[in-house]
């Protein structure tokens, strides 16, 4: 069967099996590695990408319900060359160890930050709690998404540049 659907801004079409699953679908067929393959179960969330803007486990979505839809993966958090905010806070704050969680949290948290700009630490500890991190024990991961909502337009300033004002109080 063929499927059409627009990844990370950019259609694509390609001729799939039936019951391919959408996460086997970005990272066979369209090569984007970001997104990860952890437990088939929508236990740990390794596997998130925004399907039309909401959190989804893609290793439970087949790949042809995604058929005319708008799938974000990691690779197009960053624009123009700029790292999103929440790339910039997870850099910042130390939101990642090993990293194998961390495509996952990051859209998770975008999508957090999209619908909600300010949440509080629940309201972030919920947004993630559909996700498992075996390293970082969730503080970092908490902090890195409150500093994404401190700096909605630090994109394309990156911690540590000088520019930013925390940076030039340090």
């Amino acid at each position: 069967m063929q499927v059409s659907m627009k990844v990370n801004g950019e259609e694509v079409t390609r001729e799939i099996e039936p019951r391919v699953l959408l996460v086997h679908f970005i990272r066979e067929e369209l090569g984007l590695t970001g997104t990860h393959w952890g437990c088939d179960t929508t236990n740990c969330g390794t596997c998130v990408v925004l399907l039309d803007g909401q959190p989804v486990k893609s290793c439970t979505v087949l790949a042809a319900s995604a058929h005319g839809h708008e799938v974000r993966t990691v690779e197009g958090l960053a624009s123009n060359g700029s790292l999103d905010p929440v790339q910039q806070g997870f850099m910042a704050e130390h939101g990642l160890q090993c990293g194998f969680c961390t495509p996952g949290m990051m859209l998770t948290a975008r999508a957090l930050l999209d619908k909600n700009p300010h949440p509080d630490e629940l309201q972030i500890r919920q947004a993630i709690s559909g996700q498992i991190c075996r390293c970082t024990g969730y503080a970092t991961i908490v902090r890195s998404v409150q500093w994404a909502a401190e700096h909605p337009a630090a994109a394309g300033d990156p911690p540590g540049t000088g520019t930013d004002e925390e940076d030039v109080r340090a």
